[in-house]
């Protein structure tokens, strides 16, 4: 049997802030392989991760997650070291105590007290990543694509997120919107201001771009999703000058988007846009784009169904099925299976201070507990 807090604070303690491991893929390697899970250790660049499995028959539960975690910023304005692990009270203080390593734990200690009950009819897997924080290109979508090209089978996957939004259960991430970044660059040409004839300035192209980009309502919502939002992040000329016409004129985007967009009917979109706010200008309008993830959902079915009864059996309360907030690796994992995310409260993630309650990590621990248990009679028998 493993103590999810003692695990949570072994892996606390290593400091594996993007892209450093420090360590703790060793912990959790350790722990699993107690367990009897056959560990393979997957480095792309200077990211380390994990897949485990315990078993070779069908159906594989998978839970998916990370080790690494967010700089602490600050570290005096912490009322305790942020990677010393201290209990104070009820709270597990420390950077990941919610962002993720409370839930890894949790998930670990889970495993380990289903296995001291019998043997499920089925295998269990994990997927963890040192590349969550970051880029995220070397972490779990490199996996992915690696499981894919080996023909591994995952059947269902839990992502450990903290997915509860004010208490532990309160919601259940089914989906998430697409994220789209752009970057707009206006090439004119410098000048002086009291001649503009000789010069072509970027910036009111530029401004008239964003005007008619940020009026634009993408759409009014999409079954079980917000309504897509674009969002201006950055404009910068770089112009110190008061007498000189800027040269150039840049601006970055984001837009989140649900299923009523892919990512590449988007680009056009702004491309169609860069092209015609080009018309008539002595310079040139550029666009760069990255899609870092497109929308899509877990449609509410036995997967949902097996976790929203373990969180109402565990926490007492009744799940949302929310494809509210950010991106995060669901996005690659769907490629593979079904995906939901649940986990701890999220307050306080990448918070000075980030802390976690000793008895809600346990109070998940049960859960996942629950959610293995009901997961194997509901598939393993169907």
């Amino acid at each position: 049997m493993i103590d999810p807090i003692n695990l949570a604070q072994a892996l606390i303690r290593r400091p594996s802030v993007t892209p450093i491991d420090a360590g703790a893929m060793d912990v959790l390697q350790r722990a699993l392989e107690s367990l009897g899970f056959i560990c393979r250790r997957m480095t792309f660049g200077e990211i380390e991760n994990l897949y485990a499995r315990r078993g070779t028959a069908a159906p594989n539960l998978c839970f998916a997650g990370h080790t690494d975690v967010v700089p602490v910023g600050d570290a005096a304005a912490w009322s305790e070291d942020p990677f010393e692990a201290a209990i104070v009270g009820d709270m597990l203080h420390g950077r990941g105590a919610v962002d993720m390593k409370g839930a890894v734990a949790a998930f670990v200690a889970a495993v380990s007290a289903v296995l001291a009950r019998g043997e499920p009819k089925g295998s269990l897997s994990f997927l963890i990543t040192g590349d969550e924080e970051g880029a995220a290109v070397d972490g779990t979508k490199r996996v992915v694509e690696a499981l894919l090209a080996q023909g591994e089978g995952i059947d269902h996957c839990i992502v450990g997120e903290p997915s509860s939004a004010a208490l532990l259960g309160d919601m259940i991430k089914v989906g998430r919107r697409g994220s789209l970044n752009a970057w707009i660059t206006v090439e004119g040409m410098q000048g002086h201001v009291a001649y503009p004839q000789r010069a072509a300035n970027p910036a009111p192209v530029l401004i008239a771009l964003l005007q008619r980009l940020q009026s634009h309502i993408l759409d009014d919502g999409y079954p079980e999703f917000q309504p897509s939002n674009l969002e201006v992040t950055d404009i910068s000329v770089g112009n110190p000058a008061t007498n000189v016409i800027p040269a150039r004129a840049e601006a970055r985007l984001n837009i989140r988007f649900n299923p009523a967009h892919s990512g590449q009917t988007l680009v056009r979109w702004l491309s169609e846009h860069c092209k015609a706010a080009g018309v008539g200008f002595k310079g040139e309008v550029k666009l760069r784009t990255a899609i870092s993830g497109e929308a899509f959902l877990t449609a509410p079915g036995d997967f949902t169904d097996v976790v929203a009864a373990a969180v109402t059996a565990g926490a007492g309360r009744t799940p949302e099925l929310s494809t509210t907030g950010g991106t995060s690796d669901a996005r690659f994992i769907r490629a593979l299976c079904p995906v939901i995310e649940f986990g701890l409260v999220g307050t306080t993630m990448h918070m000075v201070d980030e802390r976690a309650p000793v008895s809600e990590i346990l109070a998940l621990t049960d859960i996942y507990e629950r959610v293995i248990e009901g997961y194997f009679s509901r598939f393993a028998a169907a």
